[in-house]
């Protein structure tokens, strides 16, 4: 009796904290309408503001007291800020497609459930939607740890206007998906090319001469599995629970750290958060030690690369562009040096954009 008392009290606590707290969440609902009505009767379009956001979520981790894990914190905060935001004035966030992918994950990580989401067939279509102003941001995958660049995302920027708005980084765990009973009953696997790639030795390992077919996306080879005799699919939790596949082999990627780095593209500039990234796109000529003067600035200046990659320029036979990601904001000082001598020593100095470094991401 004793005890039933103690629970008894414990979750009189509890109700009077849910009281409490759907209060403070209404209080900030209010102040985010609030702030949309100045915005407008400033004439600001931007509701949205990356850098804002990023600074809360940092905030949040770094004063988060426990028990609660500093993920947990970060995804409430997120969910919290996004559907007040959704009462400023509702985010669309094109990603690429079908439900159940990976992007999809991404874009709700970065973006929270009260935004808006159109899934796009081709990464050409993400972009498309964003600078005809169906969507207001895009997202869409730049790199994995495992087998690298994503070149068709790094290739629109050759030719787009839009601007790099924020980055999100998504731990990538493949689950084996099957209404099989075991592994005995596979005969065929169906994934997009780059999840066979990165469970190559699983699939070597486990179900040796299995056919595996690539196929436009994981939820694509969800859904095909959900509907043959005999077929799984490699693919995330979120597509199991759309297509309601049970699981059966788990995190079965060959490096455990996999990871894909998503960019969130748009129309507007971000400014400075005070942990930021920025893309430059940078060509030159072919001559000897091109690259190493697109290097040295960085150097001198004490600026940190994080990233380069190199693609055909698509202007003449071996010539060719690098993106380049760097730390810091194109508005900092010893970044805009950087971009003042880099545009004396390249035939193109493009800044593709300056934002907030993802959550979880090394100071």
């Amino acid at each position: 009796m004793q005890d039933d008392g103690k629970l008894a009290a414990i979750r009189l606590r509890i109700d009077a904290l849910d009281t409490e707290l759907l209060r403070l969440l209404s209080e900030r609902a209010a102040c985010a309408q609030q702030v949309a009505e100045v915005k407008r009767a400033a004439g600001e379009s931007a509701f949205y503001r990356p850098e804002r956001e990023a600074q809360v979520l940092r905030q949040v981790a770094a004063t988060n007291p426990g028990p609660l894990p500093e993920e947990a914190v970060t995804r409430i905060f997120r969910e919290i800020m996004s559907a007040c935001l959704a009462l400023e004035r509702p985010l669309t966030v094109a990603y690429l497609g079908p439900p159940g992918t990976f992007s999809q994950d991404a874009t709700q990580k970065h973006f929270g459930q009260a935004a808006s989401s159109l899934p796009q067939a081709t990464i050409d279509q993400v972009f498309r939607e964003v600078d005809a102003g169906a969507a207001d941001y895009g997202v869409v995958p730049i790199e994995n740890s495992t087998e690298g660049a994503v070149t068709h995302t790094l290739d629109m920027f050759l030719s787009s206007p839009l601007k790099v708005c924020g980055e999100v980084e998504l731990a990538v765990h493949q689950q084996l998906l099957s209404r099989a009973a075991d592994l005995s009953e596979i005969n065929k696997v169906y994934s997009h090319a780059q999840s066979l790639a990165q469970c190559r030795r699983w699939l070597v390992g486990h179900l040796p001469g299995v056919t595996a077919e690539a196929v436009s996306s994981n939820a694509e080879a969800a859904r095909r599995a959900a509907s043959e005799d005999g077929a799984a699919a490699i693919a995330g939790e979120s597509a199991g629970r759309l297509y309601d596949l049970p699981c059966l082999a788990a995190n079965i990627e060959d490096e455990p750290g996999n990871t894909t780095r998503f960019l969130i593209i748009g129309s507007q500039d971000t400014q400075p958060s005070g942990r930021d990234k920025t893309s430059l796109l940078l060509s030159t000529g072919n001559r000897p030690g091109a690259l190493a003067s697109l290097l040295e600035p960085l150097r001198r200046h004490g600026i940190s690369m994080t990233r380069i990659e190199s693609r055909p320029a698509r202007t003449g036979r071996w010539q060719y562009v690098f993106f380049i990601d760097i730390e810091g904001h194109v508005r900092d000082a010893p970044v805009q040096q950087v971009l003042e001598e880099l545009r004396e020593v390249t035939a193109l100095c493009k800044v593709l954009g300056a934002y907030p470094r993802a959550a979880g991401d090394a100071p």
